[in-house]
């Protein structure tokens, strides 16, 4: 048979399609024209929803033994944390009954010694609460406005506190506003006491322009003051009610060179003006 004759054309069984890279051409056309559809038009949503309502069961099934086990481990952990609670809840308790115990006590003697020597009571201090508007022009002093004034009963020379202790003292009252001179203003001064030792000082002012700290001046070397110390109003002024908190001991420096000791302070009211 010559050879012309055969058929060289490869069996139906055996044929090729289309190349491999045409195939590759034309499904990746094909998943980014399906990706960008469905991100515009949202075309795969419903059978998302359909694959996700099918394989709910089994996701619900397979959580189950997490969830048990986070379960249990929280209440094994809510219990020990109920219980520490309760402990150092039942010491506090206990020791708010001791001081509640020595306070009546502390008062029935104070009031035994104020009629023996026959002193008046401790005046009642009216207040007025006050919102703080802005800081005072003046650069080189520490000084805030509140939106209270003459026709609100502020008065000239009244302390000013706020939530944590004694903030400054009002310099400057107008019929709407009235201005406060911070205590950490260089030219405000303030006689306080040591609520630890009862020794009495004066607190003044910090001198650099915009510090917010306070200084006990004229304090000798041997004076007991310590770090954390908290300082109160002593009333000797006759301006501040005696015990409201001032200040907190936060530096004491005693040197060598010189007979007092430098102590700084940090004011316990919010001032930052």
């Amino acid at each position: 048979m010559p050879l012309e004759t055969l058929d060289r054309s490869p069996p139906p069984f055996f044929k090729q399609g289309p190349s491999a890279l045409s195939q590759l051409v034309f499904f990746s056309a094909l998943a980014l024209f399906l990706m960008v559809a469905d991100a515009r038009f949202q075309i795969v949503q419903p059978l998302r929803a359909v694959i996700a309502t099918v394989l709910y069961p089994a996701q619900w099934l397979a959580l189950q033994p997490v969830q048990m086990v986070q379960t249990g481990l929280g209440y094994l952990t809510d219990l020990k944390t109920a219980r520490v609670t309760e402990e150092a809840a039942r010491v506090k308790l206990a020791e708010q009954s001791q001081r509640a115990g020595q306070v009546e006590q502390l008062l029935l003697e104070n009031e035994r010694l104020r009629q023996l020597l026959g002193l008046r009571e401790r005046l009642q201090v009216a207040s007025v609460a006050a919102q703080v508007l802005y800081d005072a022009t003046d650069p080189y002093s520490r000084r805030v406005v509140i939106g209270k004034g003459q026709l609100q009963g502020i008065e000239p020379g009244s302390p000013v506190m706020d939530e944590s202790g004694v903030l400054g003292q009002v310099t400057r009252v107008y019929p709407f506003v009235s201005e406060i001179t911070l205590l950490i203003d260089r030219e405000q001064v303030i006689p306080v006491m040591n609520t630890r030792t009862g020794t009495r000082a004066v607190a003044y002012g910090d001198p650099s322009p915009r510090g917010g700290m306070m200084e006990l001046r004229y304090m000798a070397v041997t004076e007991d003051v310590k770090e954390g110390d908290l300082l109160a109003t002593s009333g000797v002024d006759g301006v501040y009610p005696p015990g409201l908190p001032v200040a907190r001991v936060v530096s004491v420096d005693r040197r060598s060179d010189t007979s007092f000791t430098r102590i700084q302070c940090a004011p316990l009211a919010s001032c930052r003006a």
